[in-house]
């Protein structure tokens, strides 16, 4: 967790903030239908806990972050595109919002789907 020294005590960012940052960064994309889960277990224990972060995995590595996203991409976009879009937009707001560089941010699509307007 990346931890800081100042003057006024210490500041702690958890792997849960920076992952709740992500999301909402990730849900903004254009293309983005829906967050994946890793494996089928983090996806039944997200499920039960009703959890916010679903999706993505934080790692802090020698005081740099590296964010592993899961989604799932509406069908008919360019997946690249779109991958790399939510690259740019994750980064950015993690780094505006904690102060820490982000040093990768991982994009894993596990699927395609319609998105509601085309259904």
């Amino acid at each position: 967790m990346p931890v800081r020294e100042e003057s006024f005590g210490e500041i702690d960012i958890s792997k849960a903030a920076v992952a709740t940052i992500a999301n909402r960064a990730v849900n903004q994309c254009y293309g983005v239908v829906g967050m994946a889960n890793k494996s089928l277990v983090t996806g039944i224990s997200s499920l039960l806990s009703r959890d916010s972060r679903r999706g993505i995995d934080v790692m802090i590595e020698d005081e740099e972050i590296v964010i592993d996203v899961y989604v799932i991409v509406e069908y008919g976009t360019r997946i690249r595109v779109v991958a790399e879009s939510i690259q740019n937009t994750v980064k950015f707001h993690v780094e505006k919002a904690i102060g820490i560089p982000v040093r990768a941010v991982n994009v894993y699509v596990h699927g395609l789907r319609l998105s509601d307007s085309q259904a």
